[in-house]
């Protein structure tokens, strides 16, 4: 009597209890957790069915339940919509389906089945995977032989540990798909790879894999080992470009200044004033009275002058001819002068004068010439 009470009460406590399950999956998958039971047979309208998430911090919610002929499914906001019974809870079955998985649906779930003062409880331990994001491939270092350079890659989230993996992708037939004798690991930091030394058998496409639990991705990268030479001659072309074209440029800037020039200097040109320009002639006037009268007296002049010009003449050549003193030609030639210039007759001798009457018949022809002139 008292060894089968014994087994009544193991077989109550295993009941109550239940069993601990680890189950692991992967994010954006599906994932069904076990509970099941033997207690809704008898009476169907006292069965309560419950889920409670316990997460990574300890904090306890409700995931859903059925009570009172009724299921509850949208009481956190997290899980709204993502969580159903996966089967028949009627019949025994009250697994739990959430789809598609999170990482924050992560925790200890908790199955608890309570009919007519029996239990049945039964816990569920879930991990969540998270792929690794794409690797990021980048090159840190000079690409030139001689130098060292450094291959890294790293994932910007996933489940840890993360575990990277470099290798050459091979592109010719013979070539070699792990990395040169001449690289060292950083242990520290797996997705770093340390290249030395390099040479032109080092170029080629790189590829690296970054992997855990839920899968794997990977990114690659290409290598160009350049020679030194080369790097220069590069650069030299660049220079002798970029002066090739700074000289262009300050030729046609130079063409187009003295374009502007010339165009300035002829806008110009009419305005100057030349010393050697001949002055503008003068505007012709009416002539007046007064100006009439100045051409007479210039007339009056005119005549004098060329009457006393003939007299001298006249008496030059009667002196040659006469051969008069000295005196008295210097005294009959100088005698013109006074008159043409319009200044008082000096005093002469009588003797002059005499010889200057001699020769009234050789200057009235001259004389009335010059005067109708």
């Amino acid at each position: 009597m008292s060894l089968l009470l014994l087994l009544l009460l193991v077989s109550y406590y295993v009941g109550t209890l239940g069993t601990h399950t680890e189950i692991k999956r992967v994010a954006e998958e599906k994932v069904t957790l076990p509970c099941h039971h033997q207690l809704g047979l008898p009476e169907k309208d006292t069965l309560d069915i419950e889920w409670l998430l316990t997460d990574n911090e300890g904090n306890q919610k409700v995931v859903i339940t059925y009570s009172s002929r009724h299921v509850y499914n949208n009481l956190t906001e997290e899980q709204k919509g993502r969580v159903a019974f996966a089967s028949n809870f009627l019949a025994g079955d009250a697994s739990l389906q959430i789809e598609p998985l999170k990482p924050s649906d992560e925790g200890r779930y908790t199955c608890k089945v309570k009919n007519s003062g029996r239990y049945v409880w039964s816990h569920v331990i879930l991990k969540v995977l998270v792929r690794p994001s794409k690797p990021k491939c980048e090159l840190e270092g000079e690409l030139t032989e001689g130098s060292d350079l450094t291959l890294q890659c790293e994932s910007s989230s996933g489940t840890e540990p993360i575990v990277y993996y470099w290798q050459r992708i091979r592109e010719k037939e013979g070539e070699d798909e792990r990395l040169p004798p001449k690289s060292r690991i950083d242990y520290n930091h797996p997705g770093r790879v340390l290249l030395q030394n390099l040479t032109m058998s080092y170029s080629g496409l790189y590829q690296c894999t970054a992997g855990n639990e839920a899968g794997k991705e990977s990114c690659v990268v290409r290598v160009t080992v350049q020679y030194v030479q080369s790097i220069g001659m590069v650069a030299g072309a660049v220079t002798g470009i970029v002066a090739g074209a700074l000289l262009i440029f300050l030729l046609v800037w130079l063409l187009i200044r003295r374009k502007d020039k010339e165009r300035y200097e002829e806008e110009e040109r009419p305005n100057e004033i030349r010393e050697d320009a001949e002055a503008p002639k003068a505007r012709l006037v009416k002539p007046s009275s007064s100006s009439s009268g100045s051409r007479s007296s210039r007339s009056g002049s005119s005549s004098t002058r060329s009457t006393a010009n003939s007299a001298s003449r006249s008496q030059r050549t009667l002196s040659t001819d006469a051969a008069p003193q000295p005196g008295l030609a210097t005294q009959a030639y100088s005698l013109v002068g006074p008159e043409v210039r319009g200044s008082e007759p000096k005093k002469v001798h009588h003797a002059t004068l005499t010889k200057a009457e001699t020769t009234p018949s050789m200057i009235p022809s001259q004389s009335r010439a010059f005067q109708t002139v």
